[in-house]
């Protein structure tokens, strides 16, 4: 199932990332893709400002893995833009481990992965247009994730 959302302005965006964050109440695997600057973190921050976490949400792109566990549900967002294909090797059973259970999942740069997440999770695209507004993609690939992307359209 796939559904997209134009944001024309950040308050747009944060009204998709608290239905999102609604949506996600039992936790998810997200893989994020987009150029830099597209909007990835920022749509992160918002999500976990719905779930009311409280730490400071910065990018992980310099120590891979951020951690949030003040809010409604843990949060752990990856950063993979710095690893090489050997790098992401060590890493993926961490990831698998990161895909189970009630907590939200953000793997940025999901690209570098070489497509070595089996396991269920959602694909989100982001892009910019030359106006500024950010068009949001989100792509599933279960019946439990479908779930959560017809919540989205609600």
């Amino acid at each position: 199932m796939k559904v997209q959302f134009c944001c024309k302005t950040l308050d747009d965006t944060k009204k998709l990332a608290y239905k999102f964050a609604n949506a996600v109440r039992n936790g998810c695997f997200v893989n994020l893709y987009g150029e830099i600057g597209a909007g990835k973190t920022a749509f992160v921050k918002l999500v976990a400002e719905a779930l009311e976490v409280k730490e400071r949400v910065t990018s992980p792109s310099f120590v891979i893995l951020n951690e949030y566990h003040s809010g409604k549900l843990p949060v752990y967002h990856f950063d993979l833009y710095r690893l090489e294909n050997e790098g992401i090797k060590t890493i993926i059973d961490e990831l698998r481990e990161y895909s189970e259970g009630k907590q939200l999942t953000f793997v940025e740069w999901a690209e570098f992965s070489q497509n070595e997440f089996p396991f269920n999770h959602i694909k989100i695209n982001v892009t910019y247009n030359d106006d500024d507004s950010r068009l949001y993609s989100f792509e599933s690939d279960n019946a439990a994730t479908d779930k959560i992307i017809k919540d989205l359209e609600e």
